[in-house]
């Protein structure tokens, strides 16, 4: 069993930055969700084991970068230019595979989430 626990959520004015971060054990791939008040559960980011592939969603290339340190077993999300569109919950999730996959039936293992609200 694998345990995903996020960190550094919050309240940010747009155009503000925030880094979340997601510590965990074992060699997975690891992703980013979010999902908005009413809606579904959406793709953001992915990073393989290795950190030689990474997917973005269209919504948040050139804004978003995740990378990982796997000394420290923790995966980092740095959001720049944030919206207010970018509100919602985000969760960590961990695939076992060598790719970066963008659907969520790829990832067993899920984070509890982090609120990031993005005032206007």
């Amino acid at each position: 069993q694998v345990q995903l626990v996020e960190s550094g959520g919050g309240l940010v004015q747009a155009g503000g930055s925030l880094r979340l971060s997601c510590a965990a054990s074992g060699r997975y791939t690891m992703g980013w969700f979010r999902q908005a008040p009413g809606k579904g559960r959406a793709f953001v980011a992915a990073i393989n084991w290795s950190g030689s592939t990474t997917t973005y969603a269209d919504s948040v290339k050139g804004r978003f970068t995740i990378f990982r340190d796997n000394a420290k077993n923790t995966m980092y999300l740095q959001m720049n230019s944030l919206k207010p569109e970018d509100t919602a919950v985000y969760y960590c999730a961990a695939a076992p595979t060598t790719s970066a996959p963008t659907t969520s039936v790829r990832y067993n293992y899920w984070g509890q989430g982090t609120q990031v609200t993005v005032s206007s």
